[in-house]
């Protein structure tokens, strides 16, 4: 195979919740595993409508954007890396947090600012890290995190080690400068990263065909002599099965490639987002397309679940985001002592010159 030539998954277009409902599972698939993937995404789709309602009670402040209607994307991407493998995302990442491994409790937490949250209260909504599940943060700044990405990406190619780097990012991110200057460095010397792109239709406000003379975003990569993929954002499966197939490529042949994801947001940009942009039509049209429920058919079909089992998993997702809030409302805040020593301590490695006061 021509390892330079620009590859496209089956289906250039998300296909339609009929085709995915109906569409058989395939062969070899393990019974647990794809329970888990089911879980995964209705706990994330429980926990981004709660975090919805938190913030609409004052409990979450700042910035905060949700997952809502991205959770196939969400558990496919996180379920085609391998746990040692480090993740960068932007600032719509909670689904992504909670997809590595971090406790949904932590991250509550962290959206109500407080000492037990992933990130200690410190960075809320936007920032979640966790350095142990090599989970490297969201970033505000749109593209931020694409230089830091391919950074580290040239740190494990130079070190030799056999992790990758993913790099989450959404459509609008395509058209700043960091993306091209990034995928350019990442082909130049060879590294391992996956550049994932999680197209929504929207960037902010702005439908992606009037905001990038390329729509079809996965094409973009050809620029750079790299491989990229478009794959369904609905599927589970399909988009776990191509971050397989790009992290293989990182890992085994150190290539970096682009893989886009089209998928569709229910709701604005924000969660203070009026979403009056796009016609009603069009957003009922995509709630249809929901990937939960689509990928639920898809088990009751195939009878790796029934009716009372999704009752069950329901219920016991509920629990998991009713103790998360319960946890985050009855941990502490940091105090101000506190906070003003992670100014420093939080800011650099421990054995850095400036910790050690040279």
């Amino acid at each position: 195979m021509d390892t330079r030539k620009q590859k496209q998954s089956d289906g250039q277009s998300a296909s339609s919740v009929r085709d995915r409902t109906s569409a058989a599972l395939p062969q070899g698939e393990d019974r647990d595993t794809l329970i888990s993937y089911y879980h995964q995404m209705l706990l994330i789709r429980h926990f981004e409508e709660k975090t919805g309602e938190m913030y609409t009670r004052a409990r979450i402040g700042g910035y905060c954007h949700l997952n809502l209607g991205e959770e196939a994307t969400v558990v496919g991407f996180c379920a085609g890396l391998e746990p040692e493998d480090y993740v960068y995302t932007n600032y719509r990442e909670h689904g992504y947090a909670i997809g590595r491994g971090i406790p949904p409790k932590a991250v509550m937490a962290e959206l109500f600012g407080k000492e037990t949250g992933v990130s200690r209260g410190r960075g809320g909504s936007m920032h979640l890290f966790d350095l142990e599940r090599h989970f490297m943060g969201g970033y505000a700044i749109v593209g931020g995190q694409l230089p830091l990405a391919t950074g580290a990406g040239f740190a494990l190619a130079y070190r030799g080690s056999s992790e990758i780097v993913a790099c989450q990012m959404g459509d609008g991110t395509t058209n700043t400068g960091a993306f091209h200057e990034s995928l350019n460095l990442a082909r130049i010397y060879n590294l391992p990263v996956v550049y994932f792109v999680v197209n929504n239709l929207y960037g902010m406000g702005l439908r992606v065909e009037q905001g990038s003379a390329v729509s079809e975003l996965y094409r973009k990569a050809c620029a750079y002599n790299m491989q990229s993929w478009r794959v369904d954002g609905n599927d589970v499966l399909a988009v776990r099965d191509a971050v397989r197939k790009a992290a293989e490529l990182a890992r085994d042949q150190h290539e970096p490639s682009l893989l886009e994801a089209v998928s569709y947001r229910f709701r604005g940009h924000s969660v203070v987002d009026p979403d009056r942009y796009r016609d009603k039509e069009e957003v009922q049209h995509g709630r249809d397309e929901d990937p939960v429920r689509a990928f639920a058919s898809r088990l009751l079909a195939a009878g790796v679940l029934d009716e009372q089992s999704l009752q069950e998993i329901d219920a016991q997702v509920q629990r998991e985001v009713d103790e998360a809030v319960k946890f985050a409302d009855e941990s502490p805040d940091p105090s101000v002592e506190q906070f003003m020593q992670g100014l420093e301590e939080y800011v650099y490695a421990p054995d850095t010159p400036e910790r050690k006061g040279n």
